[in-house]
């Protein structure tokens, strides 16, 4: 635990996965089919998760390939416009797109369509992570869709080998996107092979569950991982969350506020609980501040524009009331 602490607080980051666009009706509160207007700028989890980090202090490397066309060259700008480290970012031509997703902003029967045809992120190889300079950070960060296809799968468990060998541990997001893989079997297996060799899992009860075989193991799968020593996050919607950590429970709540879209929370709360332990701050009041960005962004259109700037935060915690309150910290066996 000692050793990941320490490599996150070095605050730089290579993370791995995929920049998409997205389109978000305007304005707030009208139906996808419906709008006139659209709104554009950056998405993908992984591209949001490097915004996140670079809004709140922190260094972000996105390695992934973009299409040799308008939109690819669209993200990336928007990469470069936060801030975020392109230099592993690979133009390929042909057939292959990056992705698209459109949305609104209203939860009244809330609306996501994502276009992934020929995903171009999906075509990332071990040469292309093979040129990242791993000792340039501290850590490396994935989200579980790059797994979903080759050459991307054999090309981030090569990256992991290599993290390692470099010293870094593996930041693991599971991020379970039905939609992107082959079969549910075929996730499950996968999946469960990258939180094996993760330090750091990241996850909703779902997630767990899905890996574990049913919903209700997903808790079990979690403490499981915790004990064979990795930190682990089980996040639980309105529920809060648990954080087991060395051998204890932390339960965490929630900061309630009125959401205008479901999307990008997952993001937020990496980049949050992230920048907060490199900030030095404890566990817990890690996990809380990704829970406030969480917050933050589906309180807001759009995902990487909403994602919160380290003043943004402080002011969000400042005024807003909460968290909710939860059990507090209790011995993790005790709990069994």
């Amino acid at each position: 635990m000692k050793r990941l602490i320490e490599a996150i607080e070095r605050g730089r980051f290579a993370v791995f996965g995929r920049a998409g666009m997205d389109l978000f009706a305007a304005p707030q509160g009208v139906k996808a089919e419906n709008a006139e207007t659209f709104l554009a700028d950056l998405g993908g989890s992984s591209a949001n998760i490097c915004v996140g980090l670079r809004k709140l202090g922190m260094h972000s490397a996105l390695v992934t390939s973009v299409s040799d066309d308008t939109i690819g060259r669209f993200c990336t700008n928007r990469l470069r416009h936060y801030g975020v480290d392109t230099q592993y970012v690979k133009v390929i031509g042909g057939e292959y797109r990056v992705s698209l997703a459109v949305y609104e902003s209203t939860m009244d029967d809330f609306q996501l369509c994502i276009y992934r045809n020929n995903a171009v992120d999906f075509q990332v190889k071990e040469e292309d992570v093979d040129r990242v300079n791993y000792g340039d950070f501290g850590a490396l960060i994935t989200a579980g869709t790059v797994f979903a296809a080759e050459p991307s799968r054999s090309s981030t468990f090569r990256a992991f080998e290599s993290a390692r060998k470099a010293g870094l541990p593996v930041i693991f997001d599971l991020d379970y996107r039905p939609y992107s893989w082959p079969s549910a079997e075929v996730a499950s297996e996968v999946l469960t092979r990258a939180g094996e060799q993760s330090d750091l899992i990241v996850g909703n009860d779902e997630e767990f569950g899905f890996m574990a075989g049913g919903i209700e193991k997903g808790l079990d799968k979690a403490r499981e991982l915790a004990a064979d020593g990795k930190l682990v996050i089980y996040k639980m919607g309105q529920d809060g969350a648990i954080t087991f950590a060395e051998g204890k429970e932390i339960r965490t709540g929630i900061y309630p506020v009125t959401a205008i879209k479901p999307n990008g929370a997952g993001d937020a709360f990496l980049a949050g609980l992230l920048a907060g332990i490199a900030m030095g701050r404890t566990l817990r009041d890690a996990v809380l501040r990704g829970s406030a960005c969480a917050s933050i962004v589906v309180s807001q259109p759009g995902c990487a524009p909403a994602m919160p700037t380290t003043r943004q935060l402080e002011d969000f915690l400042a005024d807003h009331p909460g968290p909710t309150e939860t059990q507090g910290e209790v011995n993790a066996h005790s709990a069994l």
